[in-house]
């Protein structure tokens, strides 16, 4: 079970600088974004870069987008499905995240007339990494949970077979559950389908653990 009670900040939090950043309007973070060659996340006036990710980080994202777009067509459902371009807007915390994958439910909502800012994912997938996977469990789980649309979390570890769905269950409860084996399917309640790890898996060789040897 999750609290829905928002208690973290962002990952500047645990920092201690010398001196306060320098903080940006979210209109000024637009026109640098816009501008940049990298992508950055916005955290009510600070501004974060985003770490370079690795290719089975991006793989696994590609292979999520395709499972899904797969299984809409398939089943005639009108959902809309997006990358890591696409920015996510919390009005309630003026923050801008960008998630791996995210699914729209048939018409996107913006908070700006050019269309960048999104506030009506229904799925939020995030490919956790050793640099961001406790944010991405704990406080980005908090931050996302302030948008209504909000319904699922699907956290996928990209060394091992490891992927956790949050499903949104009632106003102030959340339901986890756990898949480990590539032979098993991963069923989204809020959008009635199913997916299956060997596909969100597929072209993924995980790294075998190192054995200590017997002397």
């Amino acid at each position: 079970m999750f609290n829905d009670t928002y208690i973290s900040n962002n990952p500047l939090a645990v920092l201690k600088p010398e001196k306060e950043p320098r903080r940006y309007t979210l209109a000024e973070f637009l026109h640098r974004e816009e501008r940049s060659q990298e992508l950055h996340e916005y955290y009510d006036g600070i501004i974060t870069k985003l770490p370079m990710a690795r290719a089975s980080h991006n793989l696994i994202g590609a292979n999520m987008i395709f499972a899904l777009k797969t299984v809409f067509k398939n089943k005639g459902k009108k959902y809309l499905v997006s990358g890591l371009q696409q920015m996510v807007y919390l009005p309630k915390l003026n923050f801008g995240l960008y998630p791996d994958v995210l699914v729209i439910a048939e018409k996107p909502e913006f908070w700006d007339s050019n269309e960048v800012l999104l506030t009506n994912p229904i799925v939020i997938v995030e490919v956790l990494s050793r640099g961001t996977g406790k944010y991405d469990r704990n406080e980005k789980f908090v931050e996302y949970r302030t948008l209504p649309s909000f319904k699922e979390y699907i956290l996928i570890d990209q060394k091992k077979c490891h992927v956790e769905v949050r499903t949104k269950e009632g106003p102030n409860f959340w339901q986890s559950t756990f898949l480990t084996d590539l032979s098993q399917s991963l069923y989204l309640k809020s959008l009635d389908c199913t997916l299956d790890l060997n596909d969100i898996y597929e072209n993924i060789v995980f790294s075998n653990p190192k054995r200590k040897t017997k002397i």
